[in-house]
Protein backbone atom coordinates (compact mmCIF):
# COMPACT_ATOMS: atom_id res chain seq x y z
CA UNK A 1 0.00 0.00 0.00
CA UNK A 2 1.01 3.32 -0.60
CA UNK A 3 2.53 5.72 2.14
CA UNK A 4 1.03 9.78 2.12
CA UNK A 5 2.73 12.75 3.59
CA UNK A 6 1.11 13.82 6.64
CA UNK A 7 0.81 17.90 6.60
CA UNK A 8 0.70 19.76 9.05
CA UNK A 9 -2.82 20.65 8.53
CA UNK A 10 -3.31 16.78 9.14
CA UNK A 11 -1.84 16.81 12.35
CA UNK A 12 -3.97 19.65 13.64
CA UNK A 13 -6.78 18.48 12.67
CA UNK A 14 -6.37 14.81 14.15
CA UNK A 15 -6.13 16.81 16.91
CA UNK A 16 -9.66 17.30 17.61
CA UNK A 17 -11.39 13.93 17.63
CA UNK A 18 -14.96 15.33 16.59
CA UNK A 19 -14.85 15.11 13.07
CA UNK A 20 -13.59 11.74 12.89
CA UNK A 21 -16.49 10.36 15.04
CA UNK A 22 -18.93 12.38 13.34
CA UNK A 23 -17.97 10.56 9.79
CA UNK A 24 -16.69 7.75 8.71
CA UNK A 25 -17.29 7.70 5.26
CA UNK A 26 -15.84 9.57 2.51
CA UNK A 27 -18.21 12.00 0.87
CA UNK A 28 -17.59 13.14 -2.73
CA UNK A 29 -19.40 16.17 -4.92
CA UNK A 30 -18.92 17.50 -7.79
CA UNK A 31 -19.17 17.21 -11.92
CA UNK A 32 -21.55 15.36 -13.42
CA UNK A 33 -19.44 14.06 -16.04
CA UNK A 34 -16.84 12.64 -13.86
CA UNK A 35 -19.41 11.51 -11.59
CA UNK A 36 -19.75 7.59 -13.22
CA UNK A 37 -15.81 7.57 -12.51
CA UNK A 38 -15.92 8.35 -9.27
CA UNK A 39 -18.48 6.09 -8.84
CA UNK A 40 -16.73 3.05 -10.04
CA UNK A 41 -13.89 4.08 -8.25
CA UNK A 42 -16.59 3.50 -4.90
CA UNK A 43 -17.42 0.39 -6.28
CA UNK A 44 -14.29 -0.74 -6.98
CA UNK A 45 -13.17 0.31 -3.53
CA UNK A 46 -16.23 -0.95 -1.55
CA UNK A 47 -15.43 -4.36 -3.27
CA UNK A 48 -11.89 -4.60 -1.64
CA UNK A 49 -13.41 -3.78 1.79
CA UNK A 50 -13.67 -0.27 2.16
CA UNK A 51 -16.76 1.36 3.53
CA UNK A 52 -18.13 2.95 0.44
CA UNK A 53 -18.34 6.42 -0.26
CA UNK A 54 -20.82 8.46 -0.57
CA UNK A 55 -20.61 10.18 -4.33
CA UNK A 56 -22.96 13.02 -5.34
CA UNK A 57 -23.23 15.22 -8.51
CA UNK A 58 -24.04 18.46 -7.77
CA UNK A 59 -21.88 20.11 -10.79
CA UNK A 60 -18.84 21.63 -11.04
CA UNK A 61 -19.61 25.05 -9.46
CA UNK A 62 -21.67 23.72 -7.07
CA UNK A 63 -18.97 21.20 -5.91
CA UNK A 64 -16.63 23.79 -5.45
CA UNK A 65 -18.75 25.79 -3.49
CA UNK A 66 -19.30 22.97 -1.21
CA UNK A 67 -16.08 21.94 -1.10
CA UNK A 68 -14.90 25.22 -0.56
CA UNK A 69 -17.02 26.04 2.39
CA UNK A 70 -14.80 25.03 4.92
CA UNK A 71 -12.69 22.02 7.05
CA UNK A 72 -14.40 19.32 8.96
CA UNK A 73 -16.90 16.24 8.61
CA UNK A 74 -19.50 18.74 7.58
CA UNK A 75 -17.84 19.83 4.51
CA UNK A 76 -16.53 16.97 1.53
CA UNK A 77 -13.74 15.28 1.26
CA UNK A 78 -13.30 15.58 -2.61
CA UNK A 79 -14.85 17.48 -5.36
CA UNK A 80 -14.45 16.03 -9.15
CA UNK A 81 -14.67 19.08 -11.69
CA UNK A 82 -14.86 19.09 -15.47
CA UNK A 83 -12.89 22.25 -15.82
CA UNK A 84 -9.89 23.33 -13.79
CA UNK A 85 -10.96 25.45 -10.66
CA UNK A 86 -11.01 28.81 -10.89
CA UNK A 87 -8.79 31.94 -9.23
CA UNK A 88 -12.38 32.71 -7.44
CA UNK A 89 -13.05 29.18 -6.26
CA UNK A 90 -9.53 28.98 -5.32
CA UNK A 91 -9.86 32.26 -2.95
CA UNK A 92 -13.03 30.90 -1.67
CA UNK A 93 -11.76 28.12 -0.05
CA UNK A 94 -8.60 30.05 1.46
CA UNK A 95 -11.03 32.13 2.83
CA UNK A 96 -12.87 29.18 4.31
CA UNK A 97 -9.34 28.01 5.11
CA UNK A 98 -9.18 25.78 2.87
CA UNK A 99 -5.61 25.99 2.49
CA UNK A 100 -4.19 22.71 1.40
CA UNK A 101 -5.60 21.21 -1.91
CA UNK A 102 -4.08 18.68 -4.36
CA UNK A 103 -5.76 18.93 -7.89
CA UNK A 104 -5.57 15.98 -9.95
CA UNK A 105 -5.53 15.44 -13.64
CA UNK A 106 -7.42 11.93 -14.16
CA UNK A 107 -7.69 12.05 -18.02
CA UNK A 108 -9.80 13.71 -21.24
CA UNK A 109 -13.24 13.68 -22.29
CA UNK A 110 -14.96 15.08 -25.51
CA UNK A 111 -17.82 17.14 -25.20
CA UNK A 112 -20.70 14.78 -27.24
CA UNK A 113 -23.64 16.20 -29.10
CA UNK A 114 -25.90 13.29 -29.85
CA UNK A 115 -28.66 11.98 -31.17
CA UNK A 116 -31.31 9.53 -31.18
CA UNK A 117 -30.04 6.01 -33.97
CA UNK A 118 -33.73 6.73 -35.01
CA UNK A 119 -32.79 10.22 -36.10
CA UNK A 120 -31.79 9.24 -40.02
CA UNK A 121 -29.35 12.46 -40.42
CA UNK A 122 -25.80 11.88 -41.12
CA UNK A 123 -25.10 14.74 -38.38
CA UNK A 124 -22.02 17.18 -39.61
CA UNK A 125 -21.95 20.50 -37.86
CA UNK A 126 -19.59 23.36 -38.07
CA UNK A 127 -18.70 25.19 -34.43
CA UNK A 128 -19.99 28.05 -35.92
CA UNK A 129 -23.42 26.30 -37.14
CA UNK A 130 -23.67 24.66 -33.16
CA UNK A 131 -23.24 28.87 -31.92
CA UNK A 132 -26.22 30.40 -34.72
CA UNK A 133 -28.36 27.45 -33.43
CA UNK A 134 -27.89 28.21 -29.39
CA UNK A 135 -26.86 31.25 -29.02
CA UNK A 136 -29.08 34.18 -27.39
CA UNK A 137 -27.62 36.83 -29.68
CA UNK A 138 -26.67 35.94 -33.21
CA UNK A 139 -25.29 38.38 -36.60
CA UNK A 140 -28.41 38.56 -39.18
CA UNK A 141 -27.29 41.20 -41.96
CA UNK A 142 -24.30 42.78 -40.27
CA UNK A 143 -26.27 43.34 -36.96
CA UNK A 144 -26.16 41.16 -33.68
CA UNK A 145 -29.97 40.55 -33.01
CA UNK A 146 -31.42 37.89 -30.92
CA UNK A 147 -31.71 34.81 -32.61
CA UNK A 148 -34.31 34.50 -35.25
CA UNK A 149 -33.66 30.80 -36.15
CA UNK A 150 -36.45 28.31 -34.96
CA UNK A 151 -35.09 25.36 -37.60
CA UNK A 152 -31.97 23.87 -38.14
CA UNK A 153 -32.55 24.57 -42.35
CA UNK A 154 -32.47 28.39 -41.03
CA UNK A 155 -29.28 28.13 -39.84
CA UNK A 156 -28.16 26.74 -42.91
CA UNK A 157 -30.36 25.36 -45.85
CA UNK A 158 -28.47 22.20 -46.40
CA UNK A 159 -29.29 21.18 -42.51
CA UNK A 160 -32.74 18.98 -42.00
CA UNK A 161 -35.70 21.42 -41.89
CA UNK A 162 -36.46 20.35 -38.53
CA UNK A 163 -37.05 22.35 -35.41
CA UNK A 164 -33.92 23.53 -33.42
CA UNK A 165 -34.15 21.73 -29.67
CA UNK A 166 -30.84 21.01 -28.03
CA UNK A 167 -30.58 19.54 -23.94
CA UNK A 168 -27.52 20.55 -22.53
CA UNK A 169 -26.21 21.22 -18.65
CA UNK A 170 -27.21 24.28 -16.49
CA UNK A 171 -25.24 27.19 -15.49
CA UNK A 172 -23.49 25.50 -12.12
CA UNK A 173 -22.00 22.51 -14.85
CA UNK A 174 -18.46 22.60 -15.46
CA UNK A 175 -19.45 21.20 -18.98
CA UNK A 176 -21.29 23.92 -19.43
CA UNK A 177 -18.65 26.48 -18.99
CA UNK A 178 -16.26 24.09 -21.19
CA UNK A 179 -19.01 23.68 -23.71
CA UNK A 180 -19.45 27.80 -24.02
CA UNK A 181 -15.04 28.11 -23.89
CA UNK A 182 -14.90 25.61 -26.49
CA UNK A 183 -17.65 25.50 -28.76
CA UNK A 184 -19.90 29.19 -28.51
CA UNK A 185 -17.00 31.09 -28.31
CA UNK A 186 -14.78 29.79 -31.29
CA UNK A 187 -18.16 29.11 -33.16
CA UNK A 188 -18.94 33.04 -32.54
CA UNK A 189 -15.23 34.01 -33.74
CA UNK A 190 -15.63 31.88 -36.86
CA UNK A 191 -18.47 34.31 -38.06
CA UNK A 192 -17.64 37.34 -40.46
CA UNK A 193 -19.32 39.66 -37.89
CA UNK A 194 -16.40 38.24 -35.28
CA UNK A 195 -14.02 38.45 -37.84
CA UNK A 196 -14.82 41.89 -38.93
CA UNK A 197 -15.19 43.30 -35.54
CA UNK A 198 -11.83 42.05 -34.05
CA UNK A 199 -10.43 44.13 -36.68
CA UNK A 200 -12.01 47.46 -36.05
CA UNK A 201 -12.85 47.48 -32.47
CA UNK A 202 -9.80 47.76 -29.61
CA UNK A 203 -8.85 44.39 -27.87
CA UNK A 204 -10.97 45.37 -24.95
CA UNK A 205 -13.92 45.25 -26.53
CA UNK A 206 -13.72 42.60 -28.39
CA UNK A 207 -12.72 40.31 -25.37
CA UNK A 208 -15.74 41.88 -23.52
CA UNK A 209 -17.39 40.70 -27.01
CA UNK A 210 -16.55 37.16 -26.78
CA UNK A 211 -17.16 36.89 -22.98
CA UNK A 212 -20.71 38.49 -23.05
CA UNK A 213 -22.24 38.02 -26.64
CA UNK A 214 -20.78 34.77 -27.49
CA UNK A 215 -21.24 33.27 -24.13
CA UNK A 216 -25.10 33.54 -23.57
CA UNK A 217 -27.29 30.71 -24.54
CA UNK A 218 -30.49 31.30 -25.57
CA UNK A 219 -33.88 31.06 -23.65
CA UNK A 220 -36.65 31.06 -26.09
CA UNK A 221 -36.86 27.41 -26.11
CA UNK A 222 -34.75 25.76 -28.61
CA UNK A 223 -32.04 25.25 -25.85
CA UNK A 224 -33.13 23.74 -22.89
CA UNK A 225 -31.38 23.56 -19.52
CA UNK A 226 -31.78 19.66 -18.06
CA UNK A 227 -30.46 19.48 -14.89
CA UNK A 228 -27.44 17.84 -13.56
CA UNK A 229 -28.52 14.72 -14.39
CA UNK A 230 -27.05 13.34 -18.23
CA UNK A 231 -28.99 10.23 -17.74
CA UNK A 232 -31.87 12.26 -18.13
CA UNK A 233 -30.96 13.80 -21.74
CA UNK A 234 -29.81 10.13 -22.24
CA UNK A 235 -33.78 9.70 -22.13
CA UNK A 236 -35.23 12.56 -23.98
CA UNK A 237 -33.37 12.05 -26.91
CA UNK A 238 -34.79 8.68 -26.89
CA UNK A 239 -38.02 9.80 -26.59
CA UNK A 240 -37.72 12.57 -29.21
CA UNK A 241 -35.22 11.57 -32.49
CA UNK A 242 -35.51 15.06 -33.59
CA UNK A 243 -33.80 16.32 -30.26
CA UNK A 244 -29.98 17.13 -29.66
CA UNK A 245 -27.99 16.47 -26.13
CA UNK A 246 -24.62 18.00 -24.86
CA UNK A 247 -22.77 15.62 -22.35
CA UNK A 248 -19.73 14.38 -21.65
CA UNK A 249 -18.08 11.70 -24.23
CA UNK A 250 -19.07 8.67 -21.53
CA UNK A 251 -22.43 9.17 -21.91
CA UNK A 252 -22.05 8.57 -25.21
CA UNK A 253 -19.96 5.93 -25.12
CA UNK A 254 -22.04 4.33 -22.33
CA UNK A 255 -25.71 4.70 -25.01
CA UNK A 256 -23.84 3.74 -28.27
CA UNK A 257 -26.74 1.16 -28.62
CA UNK A 258 -29.47 4.49 -28.24
CA UNK A 259 -27.46 7.25 -29.50
CA UNK A 260 -24.96 8.18 -31.98
CA UNK A 261 -22.82 11.40 -32.48
CA UNK A 262 -22.91 14.78 -34.67
CA UNK A 263 -19.96 15.21 -35.72
CA UNK A 264 -17.82 18.24 -35.59
CA UNK A 265 -16.12 19.88 -38.56
CA UNK A 266 -16.42 16.55 -39.83
CA UNK A 267 -14.32 14.50 -36.85
CA UNK A 268 -16.32 11.75 -34.84
CA UNK A 269 -16.30 12.22 -31.08
CA UNK A 270 -13.89 8.96 -29.91
CA UNK A 271 -11.21 7.89 -27.65
CA UNK A 272 -8.44 8.51 -30.03
CA UNK A 273 -9.66 11.81 -31.58
CA UNK A 274 -10.67 13.30 -27.95
CA UNK A 275 -7.14 11.64 -26.71
CA UNK A 276 -5.20 13.85 -29.85
CA UNK A 277 -7.40 16.83 -29.44
CA UNK A 278 -8.48 16.43 -33.14
CA UNK A 279 -11.67 16.42 -32.12
CA UNK A 280 -12.10 20.21 -31.33
CA UNK A 281 -14.65 19.90 -27.91
CA UNK A 282 -12.17 17.99 -25.46
CA UNK A 283 -11.07 19.31 -22.31
CA UNK A 284 -9.47 18.15 -19.41
CA UNK A 285 -11.09 16.34 -16.34
CA UNK A 286 -9.70 16.78 -12.68
CA UNK A 287 -10.30 15.52 -9.01
CA UNK A 288 -9.44 17.96 -5.83
CA UNK A 289 -8.25 16.23 -2.49
CA UNK A 290 -8.84 18.42 0.94
CA UNK A 291 -4.99 17.30 2.30
CA UNK A 292 -6.59 18.46 5.75
CA UNK A 293 -9.00 15.61 5.75
CA UNK A 294 -6.44 12.56 4.77
CA UNK A 295 -5.35 10.41 8.02
CA UNK A 296 -8.38 11.99 9.55
CA UNK A 297 -11.62 10.67 7.22
CA UNK A 298 -11.27 6.98 7.60
CA UNK A 299 -10.23 5.25 4.04
CA UNK A 300 -9.54 8.59 2.54
CA UNK A 301 -5.62 7.68 1.66
CA UNK A 302 -6.65 3.98 0.63
CA UNK A 303 -9.31 5.62 -1.58
CA UNK A 304 -7.43 8.19 -3.19
CA UNK A 305 -4.69 5.32 -3.97
CA UNK A 306 -7.09 3.50 -5.80
CA UNK A 307 -8.11 6.15 -8.20
CA UNK A 308 -5.03 7.06 -9.15
CA UNK A 309 -3.63 3.14 -9.60
CA UNK A 310 -3.02 1.82 -13.20
CA UNK A 311 -5.81 -0.40 -12.30
CA UNK A 312 -8.08 2.40 -12.76
CA UNK A 313 -6.41 5.30 -14.50
CA UNK A 314 -4.20 3.31 -16.41
CA UNK A 315 -4.79 3.23 -20.34
CA UNK A 316 -6.37 -0.32 -20.00
CA UNK A 317 -7.91 0.29 -16.83
CA UNK A 318 -11.55 -0.23 -15.96
CA UNK A 319 -12.35 3.87 -15.86
CA UNK A 320 -10.89 3.66 -19.60
CA UNK A 321 -13.62 1.07 -20.10
CA UNK A 322 -16.53 3.28 -19.13
CA UNK A 323 -15.37 6.15 -21.32
CA UNK A 324 -12.29 7.81 -19.51
CA UNK A 325 -9.74 9.12 -22.27
CA UNK A 326 -6.52 7.45 -20.34
CA UNK A 327 -3.38 10.01 -19.91
CA UNK A 328 -0.21 8.95 -20.83
CA UNK A 329 1.89 6.82 -18.65
CA UNK A 330 4.51 9.79 -18.07
CA UNK A 331 1.15 12.27 -17.15
CA UNK A 332 -0.29 9.15 -14.82
CA UNK A 333 3.01 8.85 -13.14
CA UNK A 334 3.23 12.91 -12.18
CA UNK A 335 -0.66 12.64 -10.83
CA UNK A 336 0.02 9.67 -8.78
CA UNK A 337 3.30 11.46 -7.21
CA UNK A 338 1.15 14.75 -6.60
CA UNK A 339 -1.27 12.78 -4.56
CA UNK A 340 0.89 10.53 -2.95
CA UNK A 341 2.80 13.44 -1.86
CA UNK A 342 -0.28 15.59 -1.31
CA UNK A 343 1.12 18.11 -3.29
CA UNK A 344 -0.33 21.71 -2.64
CA UNK A 345 -1.74 23.27 -5.34
CA UNK A 346 -0.45 26.43 -7.17
CA UNK A 347 -3.43 29.39 -6.89
CA UNK A 348 -4.97 29.76 -10.39
CA UNK A 349 -4.34 32.83 -12.49
CA UNK A 350 -7.91 33.09 -13.84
Amino acid sequence: MKSFKITASVLALAASATMAEARDQIRIVGSSTVFPYTQAVAEEFANQGGTAPIVESTGTGGGMQIFCGGVGADFPDITGASRAMKKSEYELCVQNGVTDITEALIGYDGLAIAVSRANTTDWDLTLEQVYKALAAKVPVDGKLVDNPYKMWSDVDPALPATPILAYGPPPTSGTRDAFVELAMHKGCEATDYAKSLKETATKEDYAKFVEEDCSRMRQDGPFVEAGENDNLIVQRLEADPNAVGIFGYSFLYENLDKLKDVKINGVEATQETIASFEYPISRPLYFYVKNAHRGVIPGLNEFIAEYASEEAMGAGGYLAERGLVALDDAKLKEVQDALTNAVNMAAPEK
